[in-house]
């Protein structure tokens, strides 16, 4: 049987910052509990604005088709005036290249929410990304990871402060985990 892959994608134009350090947290514990990950940091990739019929890039495309090969996905974005960062929301619209899909867009996936917040509202942004994921047929892991005061949430090696939050993003990975695996025995 082959590993479970998921995919991750950082919304943020800084790679460096609390969204890829949040991202990178879920992913290993989601590796530590058996599953083969991919991240796509927005910051590093050239993906143009999302116009149908516009011509994907090599970038795009590799973001794509991970997603439509992934088993589940993560996706980190920080709140930008209550909702995802234009940069995230850009990148998910290109999922409409998976329509075609024999199990199209995200059908079958469970996709795992996390959202960094400046202030106390991190909530928002998973409340925006809720109907994102049903509308492209995918499933949400009702374990969500909100951070918030993300500036100082992460010290310099991009490791939670807080052990609260440590323990959220690491049970949010082993849970996306666990979740795919009874998925798949189920099958």
């Amino acid at each position: 049987m082959e590993n479970l892959r998921i995919v991750g994608l950082a919304g943020a134009k800084d790679g460096g910052n609390s969204t890829r350090a949040a991202l990178e947290v879920v992913l290993a514990a989601a590796r530590r509990a058996g599953a083969t990950t991919q991240t796509f940091d927005l910051g590093q990739l050239d993906i143009p604005l999302y116009e149908h019929g516009a011509t994907a890039t090599a970038d795009t495309l590799r973001w794509v088709e991970a997603a439509g090969q992934a088993h589940g996905l993560v996706w980190v974005t920080p709140l930008y005036h209550g909702s995802v960062s234009g940069l995230f929301k850009n990148a998910i619209d290109w999922l409409e290249l998976l329509r075609t899909a024999p199990a199209p867009y995200l059908s079958d996936k469970v996709v795992a929410l996390g959202c960094c917040a400046g202030g106390a509202q991190a909530l928002q942004g998973i409340n925006a990304m809720e109907p994102m994921v049903r509308s492209l047929r995918g499933l949400t892991l009702p374990l969500v990871a909100p951070v918030e005061r993300a500036w100082q949430a992460f010290d310099a090696e991009g490791q939670p402060v807080e052990p609260t939050l440590r323990t959220t993003l690491e049970l949010q990975g082993k849970e996306l985990v666990r979740v795919l695996q009874r998925l798949r025995n189920a099958a």
